[in-house]
C-alpha cells in the first residue's frame, strides 16, 4: 500500500470524502482481497506477502469493501427466512430456528404443511451423527419429515409414542421409523399399540410386553428427537381428536393449551392433565427433558400459541416452524423467563 492509499483511506475514517484509487493500488486491494475472501488466508499471511503490517491490510479491505470492489452477499434458499430464524433463536433461547415460507393463502389447508417436514428432514441429516438414537414421536408432520428423508447417517431408530391407530400404522409413525431406519441402515424399534388406552391399568401391562418394553429401553438412550405439537381443538391435536366430548371439556377446564406426544400444558408451558399420559403409550417427560435436541416441527397460525407454550415448557431446543407462526412468536406471545435452552421444569 502506498502513500496515496494510506491518505485515502485515512480520509475516510476521519469522514472526510475519500481519494480516488488509482489502478496500482486497485490491484493490489484486488488481490488482498482474493486471498481473504477467497483463499482463505489470514491477514498477517497477506502482510507477510505483501510486506505490510496487518493493521493495512485490514484497512484495505475495508476499503475493498467501500469502493464496491469486494461484495458479500449471504444467499439462502428462497423458502427459508434467515432473519425471521435468527430472531426466533435468539429470543426463546433455542439451539435451532429454522423458518419457512408459509403457503399462500388458500393453497394449504392443512395444519401441517408438508414443506416443514421436508425441512425437518434436511435438518435432522445435519443433526443426527454416526451412533446416534433418534426418537421419533407421532405426528403429521414427522410423517412427513420421515417420507422426505434421504441421508442420515447410521443410527438406531425408536418411536416415542403409541400411534393414533393401530389400523394405521402401515401410514403413520411405524413406517416413519421403518423409513428413517431405512435411510440410515441402523435398527429399528417400532411400537406396535395406539397411543391412548381406556384406563392407566391397560398402558401399563402394555408397556411391560416385551416389544413395547424394549422399545421403553432406548428412551434414555435417544440422543435427537423429532416431535410434533397440536393445539387444543379438533384436527389441530391428535389426542383432543381421540378423547370423548366429556374428557376434552375437562382438560379444556384446566387450560389446556397445547399437546406434544401425549402431555398437556397451558399457555405458560406447565402439564396440566398429567392423568391423561398415565393412559397413554408416550415417552415420559422427565425423559423427553434429559435429550440432548429435540426438535419441534410445527407451523401455522392456528398453532402458533401452542407453539410458544410448548417452548416455555423447556421440553424442545429446536423449531422448525413457518412465517405465520415465527410472527406471532415474535410480536405476540412473550417467551417467558425461561427459554427452551435452559431445559428448565416449569412446574418446579
Amino acid at each position: 500500500m502506498n502513500s496515496s492509499e494510506e491518505s485515502a483511506v485515512s480520509a475516510m475514517s476521519a469522514g472526510r470524502p475519500a481519494l480516488r484509487m488509482g489502478p496500482a493500488e486497485l490491484v493490489q486491494a484486488a488481490a488482498m482481497a482474493r486471498r481473504f475472501y477467497l483463499e482463505g488466508k489470514s491477514k498477517i499471511q497477506i502482510a507477510e506477502e505483501f510486506g505490510v503490517s496487518r493493521f493495512k491490510v485490514a484497512r484495505v479491505l475495508e476499503t475493498a469493501l467501500e469502493r464496491d470492489l469486494v461484495r458479500i452477499e449471504i444467499r439462502v434458499p428462497a423458502e427459508l427466512d434467515a432473519e425471521r430464524s435468527d430472531a426466533l433463536r435468539a429470543r426463546y433461547g433455542l439451539r435451532h430456528a429454522v423458518v419457512v415460507e408459509s403457503p399462500p393463502e388458500g393453497e394449504d389447508a392443512s395444519p401441517d404443511p408438508e414443506n416443514l417436514g421436508e425441512v425437518a428432514a434436511d435438518l435432522l441429516g445435519e443433526l443426527v451423527a454416526e451412533g446416534d438414537v433418534l426418537g421419533l414421536a407421532w405426528g403429521r408432520s414427522t410423517i412427513h419429515m420421515a417420507a422426505a428423508l434421504d441421508r442420515l447417517p447410521p443410527c438406531t431408530v425408536v418411536q416415542l409414542t403409541g400411534v393414533y391407530d393401530a389400523g394405521t400404522a402401515e401410514r403413520g409413525s411405524v413406517e416413519a421409523v421403518r423409513r428413517a431406519a431405512q435411510v440410515s441402515g441402523g435398527e429399528a424399534h417400532p411400537i406396535y399399540a395406539p397411543m391412548l388406552l381406556p384406563d392407566p391399568a391397560t398402558a401399563a401391562a402394555l408397556r411391560n410386553q416385551t416389544g413395547i418394553a424394549r422399545a421403553f429401553d432406548y428412551f434414555d438412550k435417544v440422543t435427537v428427537a423429532a416431535v410434533s405439537i397440536g393445539s387444543w381443538e379438533p384436527g389441530i391435536s391428535t389426542v383432543h381428536d381421540m378423547l370423548s366430548d366429556e374428557e376434552r371439556a375437562h382438560y379444556a377446564s384446566l387450560g389446556v393449551a397445547a399437546e406434544m406426544s401425549a402431555h398437556l400444558f397451558d399457555a405458560s408451558g406447565r402439564r396440566v392433565g398429567r392423568d391423561l399420559v398415565e393412559r397413554c403409550i408416550a415417552v415420559e417427560a422427565d425423559r423427553l427433558r434429559r435429550i440432548p435436541e429435540v426438535v419441534a416441527i410445527a407451523g401455522g397460525q392456528r398453532k402458533a400459541a401452542a407453539i410458544g407454550a410448548v417452548l416455555r415448557s423447556g421440553l424442545v431446543t429446536s423449531l422448525v416452524t413457518d412465517t405465520s407462526a415465527a410472527d406471532f412468536l415474535l410480536t405476540e406471545f412473550a417467551p417467558g423467563p425461561r427459554p427452551a435452552l435452559d431445559r428448565a421444569d416449569p412446574d418446579e
